[in-house]
């Protein structure tokens, strides 16, 4: 009950966090797709733009948000799904209506969505002075529906495991399938990372920890799937990974105990470095946000950088494909030898990240709940775990 809980929660924050703070979190985004971007030779573009197929405009498509989901393209029409657009106006209305209103660079109701500039691809207005501006964003855009997509696919997976453990005995048999493959993941989880860096309050942070690992990891695997409704990119959204870091800061902060705070304020280090100029509890006030920043960092870029890697060496086949069948078949070889590869690969980055977020986030709340005591009980648990 408590793990579904966590699901729906992170998935509602998730959807939430673009309105707080929509400009800022798009701008992030903005430069660090525009950085992937750069990675593309110089003269691949133009070599793709004569063959007919622009690559960086693939590459932001996919890896970008949009008011739309694009499903495939058949000669020259554009199968896509339009998303649910709700904004508010500079006039203080609500405006809800079908994205297929905005499509073409059309105008409805006062709102178009930017060609360019600081808000390209993003809803705006234009004031009665003139001025072009963002209003309140709640739209459903692509990210937030594989968003709901994701969630369900994760929340069918663990009340459906969790149905064939209700009734069981302490002695039941193990279960086989996928029920069995979750539980030793489970397992794995539990003893692994969340009791060794967590201690004696274990109990207390493992149902969130577990479902962050499920949650980045369903999200990493179904944005590894190129056919609709997966393919996505939720995890390497800068949105969905900022909310996963403040859950670990509250976490870490909220439930910290006083001598977390003792060693942030007035560590043990010699007097001079705390007074009169207190060099240490800043640095270690300092470390409060850079904890939750490099979560966040990681995640993103990770996942980022592996859609952008995937689809650039798929492009090569269709950027070559007018050079002669010699060249392209031979590009069109190396492209699917990579390709399997970096997919490949993505899938232990899928886990990998998942494992990596949840470890550093149980070392973090574990620290917080750092003392003696602590100490001492979680040397116990280990031992117990190890006989």
């Amino acid at each position: 009950m408590r793990l579904w809980i966590n699901i729906l929660l992170l998935c509602a924050l998730s959807i939430a966090c673009p309105a707080w703070g929509q400009e800022s979190i798009d701008y992030a985004q903005s430069e660090a797709v525009a950085a992937v971007a750069a990675e593309v030779p110089e003269h691949a573009e133009p070599m793709a733009e004569e063959q007919g197929i622009d690559v960086k405009t693939v590459v932001l498509d996919h890896i970008a948000d949009s008011y739309e989901w694009h499903i495939c393209t058949v000669g020259e029409h554009h199968v896509t799904i339009p998303l649910l657009v709700i904004v508010r106006s500079q006039s203080g209305e609500w405006h809800c209506f079908s994205s297929s209103h905005l499509h073409a660079g059309h105008e409805y109701e006062g709102f178009r969505i930017a060609d360019e500039g600081e808000y390209a691809g993003k809803i705006v207005e234009q004031t009665a002075e003139g001025e072009v501006v963002r209003p309140i964003d709640l739209s459903i855009t692509k990210t937030v529906a594989g968003l709901f997509v994701n969630c369900a696919v994760l929340l069918l997976i663990v009340l459906g495991v969790a149905r064939r453990y209700r009734n069981d005995q302490p002695d039941a048999k193990a279960k086989g399938g996928l029920a069995g493959v979750l539980e030793m993941v489970i397992d794995s989880v539990m003893e692994g990372i969340i009791i060794p860096c967590v201690g004696p309050n274990y109990r207390k942070f493992a149902p969130y920890l577990l479902t962050a690992f499920f949650f980045i990891f369903v999200n990493n695997l179904m944005g590894l799937i190129p056919i609709f409704p997966a393919g996505a990119n939720v995890t390497g959204n800068i949105s969905v990974t900022l909310v996963l870091a403040m859950a670990t800061f509250f976490a870490v902060n909220v439930f910290g105990t006083r001598d977390y705070w003792k060693e942030i304020f007035w560590p043990e280090v010699p007097t001079w470095l705390k007074v009169p100029i207190p060099i240490m509890p800043a640095i270690e006030f300092i470390g409060l946000f850079t904890k939750p920043f490099s979560l966040m960092i990681r995640l993103f870029a990770n996942i980022l950088a592996g859609h952008a890697i995937i689809l650039i060496l798929t492009c090569i086949v269709f950027a070559t494909a007018k050079l002669g069948a010699a060249v392209n078949g031979a590009m069109s070889a190396v492209s699917v030898v990579l390709s399997i590869f970096m997919n490949c690969l993505e899938l232990l980055v899928a886990f990998l990240q998942a494992f990596v977020f949840t470890m550093l986030s149980a070392v973090f709340i574990g620290a917080a709940q750092h003392s003696e005591e602590h100490e001492h009980e979680t040397k116990q648990i280990e031992n117990n775990i190890n006989n």
